[in-house]
Order: structure tokens, then sequence, then C-alpha cells
């Protein structure tokens, strides 16, 4: 009997195809541990998400929160963000003892509800992890500031709706859900090796309309802006780079709901708390004077997402910088001075609560996690009780 193997090749080869196809097909549900960036060489696993035909559970769009209470109490609200504020916050990482330290930093001496900036990267969609620190910042009373980094080039539009539907699915302590859209774009380090204002007007209005219809609570902040630099050398003047934005997405700044900032005082990281302008604690006011002039944007609330002094000590001295006991002094006058007393001011988180060498001079702890006396001052000063309208109760995820 004479065997005829082309049926069974063309029907194992059929097979093959088909199961590529389906592979391919439903790529968005085959997730993979991808490293990506670290953070102090911790590596961030990626899981890939199709969000145009989301799983159930974590991914769903939550039906509408309710209801939302002050507990009977309003206090003193703060006009341009409706509640009584604690401005008091500190930029850390996704670390269980980082949130401790910035509670007992920002929440000390009078103080509830204070702030935290936190990286997240758009790539990273660690459930576990992620609902382990929110519910870490619900217990000790922290309100989140999230910012995104590392959008892939290829990917933008995946990885911004991927993103919003991964940060809605968390559980945020307090109604507003504030996102700052990636850092310093005017900086060519932190935007693809080139400042591009045109790029980056289309991604940020894309990432503003997916948030927003993904969840309306969501509180949408630019990227903060390298104010200080000045054009050529690595960066684009930060107004000629708003400037180019708004040709690229007319209005593109009257979407946003506040406005972040980081007013470093320079020279160096070491200009006086008392210093004015583009260069100074308060560049806030200068690129405020640029939204309203350009572009007819007044009143935003202001999120000092960075700001600071480095200080010499670190795993090696340097004198490039200043003590840390005038570091502290200094610290303590602008925000007694300066940040505190102006109502347009959210929150300030300043950089950073701890960082590796060489760049340790901007931690706020040791490397054995002591605090700096920067840390220890601030903690002194008196603080207020904030009281945001938090989440009672939670609707179900929507079928």
């Amino acid at each position: 009997m004479k065997l005829d193997i082309k049926a069974p090749f063309i029907v194992f080869s059929i097979f093959i195809a088909l199961g590529s196809w389906f592979a391919y097909a439903n790529r968005g549900f085959l997730y993979s541990k991808i490293p990506s960036i670290t953070i102090f060489g911790r590596p961030i696993y990626v899981k890939s998400l199709n969000v145009l035909n989301l799983p159930s559970g974590d991914y769903k769009t939550p039906c509408v929160e309710k209801p939302f209470k002050y507990n009977n109490i309003l206090g003193e609200i703060q006009k341009n963000i409706g509640y009584q504020n604690n401005k008091f916050g500190l930029y850390i990482y996704a670390e269980e003892d980082y949130v401790i330290y910035a509670s007992d930093l920002v929440n000390s001496n009078g103080g509830d509800w204070g702030y935290v900036l936190i990286p997240i990267n758009v790539k990273d969609y660690e459930s576990q992890k992620w609902n382990k620190i929110f519910a870490l910042l619900e217990k000790y009373h922290l309100i989140p500031i999230m910012q995104l980094w590392d959008l892939t080039k290829k990917e933008e539009k995946e990885q911004i709706y991927q993103s919003a539907y991964f940060l809605n699915s968390l559980k945020w302590p307090i109604r507003q859900r504030f996102v700052s859209v990636y850092n310093e774009p005017n900086d060519d380090k932190f935007w693809r090796d080139r400042a591009d204002p045109v790029t980056y007007a289309e991604i940020l209005r894309d990432t503003i309309r997916v948030f927003k219809s993904v969840n309306p609570n969501f509180f949408m902040l630019n990227g903060a802006f390298n104010a200080s630099a000045r054009g050529g050398d690595g960066y684009m003047d930060e107004e000629a780079f708003l400037i180019e934005m708004d040709k690229t997405v007319q209005d593109i700044f009257k979407m946003l709901d506040g406005w972040a900032s980081h007013p470093y005082p320079q020279p160096n990281f070491t200009g006086s708390p008392q210093g004015w302008g583009r260069d100074s604690v308060r560049a806030y006011e200068w690129e405020l004077g640029i939204l309203e002039k350009n572009f007819g944007v007044k009143n935003l609330p202001i999120f000092i997402t960075e700001a600071g002094w480095p200080h010499q000590e670190g795993e090696d001295v340097d004198k490039r910088y200043l003590d840390q006991e005038t570091v502290a002094n200094y610290y303590k006058t602008a925000f007694e001075n300066v940040w505190l007393p102006d109502d347009r001011i959210v929150a300030v988180t300043p950089f950073t609560i701890k960082y590796p060498p060489p760049d340790d001079h901007f931690s706020w702890l040791d490397a054995d996690e002591k605090p700096y006396l920067q840390y220890k001052v601030i903690q002194s000063l008196p603080k207020t009780a904030g009281l945001p309208p938090f989440v009672i109760e939670r609707g179900e995820a929507c079928d």
C-alpha cells in the first residue's frame, strides 16, 4: 500500500498557520516579562495588555465611585483645589519604606494628607505591587501625584490607553487622581535624545483626552519643564518650546487642570531661596506669566513636582554644593516665605527621598536611610491637616 504523505503535511501546515495567527491576534492576552529600565537596579516587568478587548477584573473601567465625603468637616478650603490642604510633599518611589518615611515627614506636627510624587513606567502593570503601594498611601494618608515615564515611540497609542486603564484600576485614596504627563520634555535627556515640542504637544493632548475619557476624576498636569535651561546644548528654551506646542495643538494649555513646575534655585542648585525669576524657587511665576501673556491661560493650580538644593554630604563630599545645614535652612525659608503663603500652590514635592551616587547629594535619606538635617527641619515645621474628598465607597467594576 502506497502512503500519501501530502495530506497530513498539508493539515499540519494549516494547523501551524492557524496557531501562529491565533497567537498574533491574541497577543494582548499573552503576558510576558520584559526587562525595562530600572530604578536603583530593581527591574520593572511589563505585561502586555490589549485595551481594545480588555480582560475582566483589574483592567475594567470602574463604574462611577460613590459617594465622596468630607466627614462633615470642611475646614479652610484652598479655593483652587477645593479642600483644606496640606502642601507638604516629597518625591519618592514605589517602595513600602519610602511611603512610611514620607508620611512621617509630610504629615508631622499637625499635618495630614500630604503629597508624594511617584514615577510610574507606562509599561508597568504589576497589579499586586501597585495595589499594595496604593493601599499604603491610603493607610498613611498620602495623596499620590503619578508621573508617567518611558513612553515607547512605536507603541505610543497602546501605552497611553494601557496606562490610563491601569491607573484607573487602582484604588486611589481621594477623588482627584493627579497625573503628570512625563518629565522635562525640553531636555534632550528626558525626551528620546531630542527635545521635540511638536510630538510632546500631540502626546500631551492624546493623553489628556484618553485619561479623561476613562475617568473624569483624573486631574491632568503637564510634564514640568526645565525653566532655567536656555536654548542649545541639549535643551530648548521653555518659552520657545511652549510656543511651538501651542502652534501644533491650539489651546493645548487650556486642556490642563493644573501646572507642574520645577523651580530649582540656580546657578548649580545653590541659589538663594529669596531669588526671583526663571532661575529661582519662584520659577513657576515666570511660567505663569508666559501662559497668560502668550496663551490667555490663567489661574492654573501649581504643583511643584521637583525642587530643592543638593547637599555636599553623600558617599563622596561634593564641594560644588552647599553644606547640609545651609540646605536645611534654605528649605525652611522657601517653605515659610515662598511656597506655603502662595495660595496658587497646591503641593511641593522636593527631589528626592533617596538616590544612588553620584547624585545622592539630592537625597533626603542617606545610604543607611538615616535622615539628613533638612528632613528633620521640615518635619518640625507646623502643618495643616488636609481634608480632601475621601473615597468612602467605590462602585463595582462595570459588567
